[in-house]
């Protein structure tokens, strides 16, 4: 699941209207939201799982954090990051193994 935060419009004919959006925005980037973040089960009895995302491109850091002992346990790694996609490496299970992920870039 991705946070969707509300965008800056790119033009609007009220001014004010607009300066009280930018400056929501760059307060909530302040505070830590970017809307950079959603979360990824790995698939069971697979050693891929594709993660898709739209915020993802060629250049973007992908980091995972594990989100129960299950998938703290797991060795993961991810390869082929391209236009809006990666994919993680990991070992063939069965148990739930869920992850948060933030994309970088």
């Amino acid at each position: 699941m991705t946070q969707n935060f509300l965008k800056v419009p790119t033009f609007t004919d009220n001014q004010d209207e607009y300066n009280r959006v930018a400056a929501n925005a760059i307060n909530g980037i302040l505070d830590g939201k970017i809307n950079a973040t959603g979360s990824i089960t790995l698939t069971n009895s697979s050693t891929t799982t594709t993660l898709a995302d739209a915020r993802i491109g060629g250049n973007s850091l992908i980091l995972l954090m594990p989100t129960s002992s299950d998938s703290a346990s797991e060795n993961w790694y991810i390869t082929g990051i391209d236009k809006q996609t990666a994919t993680i490496n990991h070992s063939s299970d069965t148990t739930t193994r869920t992850f948060k992920y933030v994309v970088i870039g």
